[in-house]
């Protein structure tokens, strides 16, 4: 049996960044498809009180929020680190960490992406243009943030990829479905690019939305 278990919706950004995380680390996993319409229902809430994914079960443990999980599976399966060495390098992660959480997700791609994708993708409905006009300032202070601290670095915690970048690429390609990613980026050229070295490796190829569909289905 695979040692870990993911509980996610194909196509979520949270879900994907611990899959890709998994993928890096070589690590047996089964991915438990979840139906969108019952995470706010049971059986989903009692493993995720606040109706969410992604949900990580390991050797008897359960875990849930994405930063949580990835901070667990880079302790429980230490090669390759995730994790910086450099106690700056590290913080720098822990605040890309957050603005991921706070300001990426929230405010953004919650709104952009929901809007473009998921509304129109998975319900069928036209998405909400003025939503998404309010949102696009907010998007682009984040997207000026995260290209300054990417700057001529390699990751955006330095030279070395981190958590940072699998979480934060996971967000972004989702965005990068979306007309607004241009507009978005036409200054900030160096995050298309750090973003096309991401989708290269090996963890992003294999969590495409398709082929997490793909492996839920045949779950």
């Amino acid at each position: 049996m695979p040692d870990f278990m993911v509980h996610s919706i194909p196509g979520s950004p949270f879900g994907r960044a611990v899959l890709a995380t998994l993928v890096e680390k070589n690590a047996d996993f089964h991915l438990v498809g979840v139906d969108p319409r019952s995470i706010k229902s049971q059986p989903h809430l009692s493993m995720h009180p606040f109706g969410r994914v992604p949900v990580l079960e390991h050797d008897g443990f359960r875990l849930y929020e994405t930063q949580a999980i990835l901070r667990y599976l880079d302790r429980v399966l230490p090669s390759p680190v995730l994790t910086p060495v450099d106690p700056k390098a590290a913080a720098r992660m822990d605040q890309i960490l957050c603005i991921a959480d706070w300001y990426l997700h929230q405010g953004v791609n919650n709104v952009i992406g929901f809007q473009r994708i998921v509304r129109t993708r998975l319900l069928g409905l036209p998405p909400d243009e003025p939503a998404i006009a309010e949102a696009m300032p907010r998007a682009h202070v984040v997207m000026a943030e995260l290209s300054r601290l990417l700057a001529g670095n390699g990751y955006l915690a330095g030279a070395e990829m981190s958590l940072a970048d699998i979480i934060v690429a996971s967000q972004m390609d989702f965005l990068a479905q979306t007309p607004e990613w241009g507009p978005l980026t036409a200054e900030r050229p160096n995050l298309p690019a750090w973003l096309a070295r991401m989708n290269a490796r090996q963890s992003f190829q294999a969590t495409t939305w398709e082929r997490v569909a793909g492996m839920a289905k045949a779950a």
